[in-house]
Formats: structure tokens, C-alpha cells, sequence
């Protein structure tokens, strides 16, 4: 039985292996050979959606932070990296605009590199993560297209991304750009928190600069199709110290620009080359 879901961006993902509505949600069982690792993420099974907040250059919306990537954790912290080197893709561009153009309009606004290649940025998110999220391995597609996957791994990305207001969560705490303020890492945490109900990573660069936040998601299905429900994080630690943290205006330049007209968030379901200390995984 196929299985077909339509996302926010307008991408649907056809062909997909089907799974129960009672599949186990990821990290909650002891891992096993009789899983079935389409509608089970093993391993891998905490997945974080991680966020950027770019100021020098900036990219993305003033008004927004950015994707990083989603990337998926093991269940006891540590990470699988480049775990296919059979699907290293660098024409994501292409795959996007033949699979899922929506998706990829979003992310030329909100997806950006810090240093101006797009593309390679993309290429190494999924290259290094996307190939190690068991349900999107080729063979769980009952009629696979080449790099059908790949399209399933941003559009969810971005589908995730579009829950997880970060930038109004804070100002709702009245935490806002600013070139003279400063914040406290309890502060930053408690806001997002109020909007995520599970403790949110803050990362910070050596310049005590808020630079990246880490949501944590175990997953009940598959990536494609399934249910992100948050949980607490394991594995990240913020970096960031308990005071004078500094969340700075990104500063006007091209890439900057306060969000497009239109743009819409959805609730969410509650069932690393860079500088700084944020490195790019």
C-alpha cells in the first residue's frame, strides 16, 4: 500500500513505504533487528531541527532565523555521519526544482549559507545526515524515483522549520536584536521553552553571540510521513554562558530582509565549517 502526504510547502511525497498509526515512536524501545527500519528511525532516532541566527554576513529575513539542518542524533547521543556514499548528491537545486519547487523557493529565502553557496551548503546536510535517516534509504519506496528522497528530507525540514517560530517566541519575552542589550541563557531558555514545552539547545559563538538553537524530536513512523514529537534533549549542550549573552541585529546587506508577506507558521504536534564555537555538522 502506497502511502501519499501533502506538506505545508505544497510537496507531495508519494510511494513511500505505509506505516501504522501505532508505529513505536523512535528511542521509546530497544532497538532490534525485527524493527522495520522504514517506519522505525534506528539508528538515529532523535531527530533535531537546528536553526541559525546569522548576523555578520547575514542571511535570511531580519524578522527570522534560519535552517541549519535536520539532523538525526542516536538515542544516546551521538551521531552516524556520511553513512551512504552511493546517494552524495550535488545537484539538490535540480532534484528540488524536478521533485519539490515550493520547497525550494522557501529555502532560497530561509535555508542560506553564511558564505553565499547555497547549494554546497545544502548538498552537505543531506549528504552527511539525510543518507544516515533509515526511512528515507531507497528501499523504503514501493515505486522509488532517483533522489526521490532527497526531496522528502528538505521538504520535511522546512515543514518542521515552519512550526518553530523562533524569533517571535523570544520577542514574546521581550527578547529582541539589539547592539546594547544582553540576556540570560535561563531567559533565552524559558522563552523558547513557553513556546516548544521541551528544553531548547542555545548555542553561542566565541564572541558570546546567541548564533544557533537545537530542537529535539523523537518520531513515531517515518521521517516522511510521520509524527515529530518534541522531547528533551540528549546529547546537545548549550555553550552559551548563564549571562551577557548577545543577540545582535543581523546587519542590512544582501540576504537580509525583513520576512516575505504571507509567511505562516504551524502548530506543532505534542504526541558543523563555521566560525565560532557553532561548528557545522
Amino acid at each position: 500500500m502506497q502511502s501519499s502526504t501533502t506538506f505545508a510547502v505544497g510537496y507531495t511525497t508519494a510511494d513511500s513505504v505505509s506505516c501504522p498509526v501505532n508505529s513505536p515512536l523512535s528511542c521509546q524501545i530497544a532497538a532490534t533487528a525485527a524493527v522495520d527500519t522504514c517506519c522505525f528511525n534506528q539508528p538515529g532516532g532523535q531527530l533535531l531541527l537546528t536553526q541559525f541566527w546569522d548576523t555578520d554576513p547575514p542571511t535570511g529575513p531580519t524578522d527570522s532565523w534560519t535552517i541549519h539542518g535536520l539532523w538525526p542524533n542516536n538515542c544516546n547521543g551521538t551521531w552516524e555521519q556520511f553513512c551512504d556514499n552511493s546517494r552524495k548528491y550535488k545537484n539538490i537545486t535540480e532534484i528540488l526544482e524536478s521533485f519539490a519547487p515550493r520547497t525550494l523557493e522557501f529555502m532560497e529565502t530561509y535555508w542560506k549559507d553564511n558564505r553565499g553557496n547555497d547549494e554546497r551548503f545544502w548538498a552537505h546536510e543531506f549528504n552527511k545526515h539525510g543518507t544516515c535517516v533509515s526511512t528515507l534509504d531507497p528501499e523504503c519506496y514501493d515505486a522509488y524515483k532517483p533522489a526521490q528522497e532527497v526531496a522528502d528530507y528538505f521538504t520535511k525540514a522546512v515543514d518542521v522549520f515552519k512550526t518553530l517560530p523562533s524569533y517571535e517566541w523570544l520577542a514574546a519575552a521581550d527578547i529582541v536584536p539589539s547592539t546594547s542589550a544582553t540576556y540570560a541563557r535561563a531567559a533565552i531558555q524559558d522563552a523558547l521553552k513557553a513556546g516548544y514545552n521541551q528544553t531548547v539547545v542555545v548555542n553561542c559563538n566565541e564572541n558570546k553571540e546567541l548564533s544557533e538553537l537545537r530542537y529535539h524530536y523523537n518520531v513515531r513512523g517515518s521521517v516522511q510521513t510521520g509524527n515529530f514529537v518534541p522531547v528533551e534533549p540528549l546529547g546537545s549542550r548549550t555553550n552559551c554562558p548563564r549571562t551577557g549573552i548577545k543577540y545582535l541585529p543581523k546587519r542590512s546587506g544582501p540576504g537580509s530582509a525583513a520576512s516575505p508577506s504571507g509567511r505562516g507558521h504551524l502548530n506543532a504536534v505534542n504526541d558543523n565549517t563555521r566560525t565560532g564555537l557553532v561548528l557545522r555538522r
